[in-house]
C-alpha cells in the first residue's frame, strides 16, 4: 500500500512539473488626463477657494472585454476647518465605457464612486487638502472603438445648486 501511495505521489509531482503554467498578461491601458480649476460656488469670501482637480481616465481591451478606471488628484482650498465634513453635500466620480462614433458617444456601461466625498473633505492637521483617489475597474463586453470616460459631480454645501457636472478628457479608443 505504501509503495502505491509513493508511486501515485511521484506521478502527480511529475505531471505538475510537466504542465506549463498559463501566463495571463494584464491588458495594456491607454490613458488621458486633464485638469480643471473648480470654483467653490458656496463661498464668496476673500480667501482663494478654487480646487485644482486632475482626472486621468484609462481603458484597455482584452479580447471582447473593455476595462476602464479613473484616478483623481486634487489640491483644494485650505481655508476650511481641519477635516471639515461640510464642504460638500455630495461628491462622486462617474466612470463610463462609451462606444466611440461620430457625434455623441453612447454610454454602454457606467458606475458611480461616491467614496470621493470623504477623501476630498479630509485634510492634514494644517488644513492642506491634497490627495489621490483611484476607482475600481469597471468592465463591459464591447465591440470595436470603445473608450473610457470620467465625469466629476460636486455638490457644494449650502449653494443650492445640487450636483454640478465637470467633464474630463476620455481615454484613447481601445
Amino acid at each position: 500500500m505504501r509503495r502505491t501511495i509513493y508511486a501515485v505521489g511521484a506521478v502527480l509531482a511529475a505531471a505538475a512539473v510537466a504542465v506549463p503554467a498559463v501566463a495571463t498578461a494584464a491588458p495594456a491601458y491607454k490613458c488621458a488626463s486633464s485638469t480643471k480649476d473648480i470654483d467653490d460656488s458656496s463661498y464668496d469670501g476673500p480667501w482663494p477657494d478654487n480646487w485644482k482637480v486632475t482626472v486621468k481616465t484609462c481603458a484597455a481591451r482584452s479580447g471582447g472585454t473593455v476595462y476602464a478606471y479613473a484616478e483623481v488628484r486634487w489640491d483644494g482650498a485650505s481655508f476650511y476647518p481641519v477635516d471639515d465634513p461640510t464642504i460638500f453635500d455630495g461628491a462622486k466620480l462617474r466612470v463610463q465605457i462609451k462606444q466611440s462614433r461620430e457625434g455623441t458617444d453612447p454610454v454602454v456601461a457606467e458606475r458611480d464612486f461616491p467614496q470621493l466625498e470623504d477623501r476630498l473633505e479630509d485634510s492634514t492637521s494644517s488644513g492642506v487638502r491634497t490627495g489621490t483617489y483611484r476607482t475600481a475597474t469597471i468592465s463591459h463586453r464591447a465591440g470595436a472603438a470603445v473608450l473610457g470616460d470620467s465625469v466629476l459631480f460636486l455638490d457644494w454645501h449650502g449653494d443650492g445648486h445640487g450636483y454640478q457636472r465637470h467633464d474630463y478628457t476620455g481615454s484613447p479608443t481601445v
